[in-house]
């Protein structure tokens, strides 16, 4: 079966492809390679044996989209990766994330409607729930204001999905709304690779220790909570692909109990981003130099999962420790670096 995996050179997308993979599907890629490089398709190939077909292109130009939805017809099902995601940025440039993430959502599900395409998961984001009145947040959970354009995207790209099915009840979508994937492959061969500041801790977190950049920045030691820093709920990206292909095999296998399905992907667990600074200082050996700073505009303060409907229904859980991911971060830099010993 074919399955199409858009933004699949990027940092979930990639470990989603390899694990798609090794499930014995075919698995194409369109990814523009805004914020990943094509290098990643080679260390796919190396960890699977199989080489994924691959176009590059912005799912954003609609005729662009449609030609390649016209000539991939036969598609088993889409899982939709491809949106900017950096909240901080969002907050400074909401016009380009509004357009991006809709508009590219919006050619997808044409393309489905025009070709009979009826299986899509969707890669939304626990900001749907902002800064939540209860801990820990469950699907029920309601829908507040977003903290951020970037979140806003991903309310507006659930209540799309919704809409277009309600209208078309012969398509399925499942939305899963993750918490903060880190972490890399144990092959260390694919990982997260950000262009340019990273946005996100954990390569923040290991550029600081390997001297690309000078000071880890904290945003925040004034937040109510055990140290003052953020609490996360932190997911290994592995974990987090395998969930992707448990969602498509429901939606293939005629599992899901209506047409459209959200589930939280989380450990349940929530963090302080100092206790992930301490994981990382001690599954690597390196003390970290950093300092506090003010809050970031568009972060809440904690946020972390109820994870039982996902548990129960999906038959799938988190396996992977903060220190496995912390680890793996770690090997995947070194790696990068050329330091990696195994």
């Amino acid at each position: 079966m074919k399955i199409l995996v858009t933004g699949g050179t990027g940092f979930i997308g990639s470990h989603t492809a390899v694990e798609l993979q090794e499930q014995g599907f075919d698995v194409v890629i369109v990814d523009n390679l805004s914020n990943s490089t094509i290098e990643v398709l080679d260390n796919i190939t190396k960890i699977t044996g199989k080489r994924p077909v691959f176009e590059q292109f912005d799912l954003c130009d609609q005729s662009l989209t449609a030609d390649f939805f016209r000539r991939h017809n036969d598609l088993a099902g889409i899982i939709h990766f491809a949106a900017y995601k950096a909240v901080g940025e969002s907050v400074e440039k909401p016009l380009m994330y509004y357009r991006n993430n809709l508009q590219s959502l919006m050619n997808i599900l044409e393309g489905m409607l025009a070709n009979n395409i009826n299986n899509l998961v969707f890669s939304s984001s626990c900001t749907v729930y902002g800064q939540p009145d209860e801990l820990p947040v469950r699907e029920e959970s309601p829908i507040k204001e977003a903290f951020s354009p970037y979140g806003n995207t991903k309310q507006i790209s659930e209540e799309i999905i919704r809409d277009t099915l309600k209208a078309n009840p012969q398509l399925q979508a499942i939305a899963l709304r993750y918490f903060n994937p880190i972490g890399a492959h144990p092959s260390a061969l694919i990982g997260e690779l950000p262009l340019g500041v990273p946005n996100n801790l954990m390569p923040f977190i290991t550029q600081t220790a390997i001297g690309k950049r000078p000071v880890l920045r904290v945003f925040g030691n004034d937040y109510n909570t055990p140290d003052g820093t953020a609490i996360r709920d932190y997911i290994h990206v592995v974990d987090l692909a395998q969930a992707h292909v448990v969602a498509l095999n429901r939606m293939i296998e005629k599992k899901m109990k209506k047409n459209y399905e959200i589930f939280n992907l989380g450990t349940g667990n929530g963090l302080t981003v100092l206790e992930v600074i301490h994981s990382f200082e001690k599954v690597s050996g390196v003390k970290l130099n950093y300092v506090f700073v003010d809050r970031r505009p568009g972060d809440v303060e904690k946020v972390w999962a109820d994870t039982t409907f996902a548990n129960q229904e999906l038959g799938w859980k988190a396996q992977r420790s903060v220190d496995e991911m912390t680890l793996s971060a770690w090997r995947w830099e070194l790696r990068l670096a050329g330091k990696l010993n195994d």
